[in-house]
């Protein structure tokens, strides 16, 4: 099944200035939307993947089908020089073809200073599906305003598959957990023998496998990487080698504490999230990740799409005060959010730095369907309708 997918459109306006990049995580979708691009935007493309024989050597040789007005360049970060390979062929053939990068993390990683290819294209990444998405919700934020809360009649129950199956494409869509627990284990399989294992120069792969099995445990909590050290039985070095690693490839994304004089925060500890929170056994933390996906994307899709500097954050204070998460906009707060499982009653501390921190708008949001009440600042609302408010 072939669902248009959000970046979409944004992808085709920036195509026929700049290469596009895509990144994200592995079968969330990038060659998919990359190619359903090609097809229904363009009468030739061409798909060239690095892991074909026939590909690379099409491609070192610069040998393109003269027809093709989009050329699709997949795994190409597995060639070492790809940076240099891609920026010449757009500096030399630019006039001929528009060109679209799909691959994993280490396109990310390539952003960071002293990027040559600066100018040269803009950078998505891929999330999977969100509600919003889902629902086509059009209500999408303006940061710093107040987001736009309404109910569809759908959301519930497309919420409740997004609970049980996760949002990449495969498993959501067939909604069988046959399927999805092979869907998992092949991924993680893929994820460490071949992604990893090609481009990371990493000696004790079986013992990685271990952490990606113990990180759903680790959800929503404090990280702790001198415990993870303790259970691997490896170095400190060893570990947060390991846990950059794994965020690189996007298994896992950390949540780092908001850092302000307004408030003794903490200063350095973060909370893992996974990208894929179908594998979380406890609801409660399954639940806290689903939400805090939602917020990456909408925080991920407002830097890459519209250029604005967005984050987010956690909340905690020396005293032990904690909210789930903040979403800043140029370093300030834009609004906080507390997520329960199915209770109503205020959570204090949202209060408490939303005045400290003067956070223009505050949410609990619950699981629990049909609820949605303002007590104070705090507007008490069921994820469904909140998340709809999202990207």
């Amino acid at each position: 099944m072939i669902h248009s997918r959000y970046a979409k459109q944004r992808m085709i306006e920036d195509l026929s200035e700049t290469m596009v990049f895509i990144g994200g995580p592995r079968q969330v979708g990038k060659t998919t939307l990359a190619t359903t691009i090609g097809t229904a935007h363009y009468k030739y493309f061409s798909y060239l993947n690095w892991d074909s024989s026939e590909d690379r050597r099409a491609m070192l040789a610069e040998r393109f089908d003269p027809q093709a007005r989009l050329l699709i360049f997949d795994e190409l970060h597995k060639y070492r020089r790809w940076k240099q390979y891609v920026k010449g062929v757009y500096d030399t053939q630019k006039e001929r073809f528009h060109i679209m990068v799909t691959g994993s993390a280490r396109l990310d990683l390539y952003r960071r200073g002293g990027d040559s290819l600066m100018g040269r294209y803009h950078y998505y990444r891929l999330h999977p599906f969100s509600l919003a998405e889902i629902l086509k919700s059009t209500s999408h934020p303006v940061p710093s305003r107040e987001l736009t809360l309404q109910r569809h009649a759908s959301a519930v129950t497309h919420l409740e598959r997004l609970f049980s199956f996760g949002g990449f494409p495969e498993p959501f869509f067939k909604r069988d957990l046959r399927t999805l627990r092979r869907w998992q284990n092949e991924r993680t399989d893929r994820l460490i023998k071949e992604d990893i294992r090609d481009l990371e120069h990493l000696r004790d792969l079986s013992a990685m496998q271990v952490l990606v099995e113990l990180m759903p445990q680790k959800v929503g909590a404090l990280l702790s990487l001198n415990a993870l050290r303790e259970d691997l039985q490896v170095t400190h070095k060893t570990i947060a080698l390991w846990m950059d690693v794994l965020e690189r490839f996007y298994y896992h994304f950390r949540v780092y504490p908001y850092a302000t004089t307004a408030v003794k925060s903490l200063r350095k500890q973060a909370k893992a999230y996974l990208w894929d929170w179908s594998p979380i056994a406890d609801e409660g933390a399954r639940f806290e990740n689903l939400v805090a996906s939602h917020l990456l994307k909408l925080v991920h899709w407002l830097h890459d799409a519209e250029g604005y500097t967005t984050d987010l954050f956690y909340l905690r204070d020396i005293e032990g005060r904690e909210v789930d998460f903040l979403v800043t906009v140029n370093r300030k707060p834009w609004f906080a959010v507390e997520v329960k499982q199915s209770d109503t009653a205020l959570h204090k501390p949202l209060l408490y730095f939303g005045e400290r921190l003067r956070i223009p708008f505050l949410y609990q949001v619950v699981r629990q369907p049909n609820v949605d009440v303002l007590q104070g600042r705090v507007r008490i609302v069921s994820a469904d309708t909140f998340l709809s408010a999202l990207y």
